[in-house]
């Protein structure tokens, strides 16, 4: 594939049902090729498209509170029948998919079931990227983080003929710490693949959203390009899903965003590689990361919320589980007290409750 260093990125938001099962997720994919097209084709007049994005949960997301479940129902090796579909139409284009996540097994980590997403291009999966910190409690998918050994690049970047590449998943993105990282492996462009809720999506009062896209596109003087989900309530409760995916300038410019709330969208913007690489190499001023004092944080040599010992603890994990995780970070922290009860209830006590309620 030729060099192509000004052309038009896509974000495609998804409104699809949450597979319940692995044949299920076959719709979900079939849905997104076709979106592919409709980005390819419209646009055709305006720009060529050459990277397309799309939201976590786009193929799966973690449907069940168990590790347990995810990996009977779910899981499923990478690369498998969805990404090759995807290759061939990134072939068929000659361009770079960013996947939707799925909920990914590998035989060399028994028992972990990792959230990832690939970029994926003509020649094949370019990077897979493992999110590195779920959404906790919720999620009990695992983070490559909690595994002794792991020994795989935690934050790759693509060195493609559109630019250097690398992506994080959602919650990820409220530490700027991964995207740093990312940054500094060489990413130019900064791929946000997402599913945010409401009231932390795309519209005021709160609208983390974009506060968050456009602080992490400047400070690290790099392109955001950040699908959401646009799933409806009903599609993947409990949580409704306001869309307003967005491409960023190093600058933190928004260059465009998809209207806020559920339903498809794809939104469009022109990338320049070329002027960002030549603001980066002329720059003095706002060049924070030539500018980064990192012996200053002592912050990074402690450790607050901890990994497993080992893949076998990951058999069962589960929601109840992940809250004590994160009530023992909170003890380091000191937040909570030695031996204080957490005052927050747990989730399946009140699942439990809302259960046997409705069975009386």
């Amino acid at each position: 594939m030729d060099e192509c260093l000004k052309y038009y990125a896509a974000a495609c938001q998804t409104d699809l049902p949450s597979p319940l099962n692995r044949a299920e997720m076959k719709r979900n994919t079939e849905r997104m090729l076709r979106l592919i097209d409709h980005a390819v084709v419209g646009y055709a007049p305006f720009m060529p498209v050459k990277l397309v994005v799309f939201p976590e949960f786009a193929h799966a997301a973690p449907a069940y509170l168990t590790l347990k479940e995810l990996r009977e129902k779910l899981a499923v090796p990478i690369p498998n029948t969805h990404t090759e579909k995807l290759q061939a139409k990134a072939k068929e284009y000659g361009l770079y998919v960013q996947t939707g996540t799925m909920l990914e097994s590998d035989a060399k980590w028994p028992g972990a079931v990792f959230n990832t997403t690939c970029l994926i291009g003509p020649e094949g999966i370019e990077t897979k990227y493992r999110k590195v910190n779920p959404w906790i409690p919720w999620e009990v998918h695992t983070s490559p983080h909690d595994l002794e050994g792991y020994d795989e690049a935690l934050f790759p970047v693509a060195r493609t003929p559109v630019g250097n590449i690398g992506a994080a998943i959602c919650y990820d993105w409220l530490f700027p710490e991964p995207l740093r990282q990312l940054t500094a492996n060489g990413a130019e462009i900064l791929v946000r693949v997402s599913a945010y809720m409401d009231p932390f999506g795309s519209t005021e009062p709160m609208d983390w959203w974009t506060v968050v896209n456009r602080c992490r596109a400047l400070e690290n003087l790099a392109y955001v390009v950040a699908a959401n989900q646009g799933a409806s309530l009903k599609h993947y409760p409990p949580f409704s899903w306001p869309g307003g995916s967005m491409v960023v300038d190093y600058d933190g410019r928004l260059l465009a965003q998809a209207s806020p709330g559920p339903g498809e969208r794809i939104v469009v913007a022109a990338i320049n590689v070329e002027m960002l690489r030549y603001e980066r190499k002329i720059r003095r001023a706002h060049q924070m990361m030539a500018h980064l004092r990192t012996e200053c944080y002592p912050l990074y040599r402690q450790s607050f919320l901890r990994g497993m010992r080992g893949p076998g603890e990951l058999e069962d994990l589960t929601v109840s589980e992940q809250e004590l995780r994160i009530d023992g970070a909170k003890r380091r922290m000191g937040y909570l007290g030695e031996g204080e009860r957490a005052p927050t209830p747990n989730i399946q006590d009140i699942l439990d409750a809302s259960s046997d309620g409705r069975s009386k």
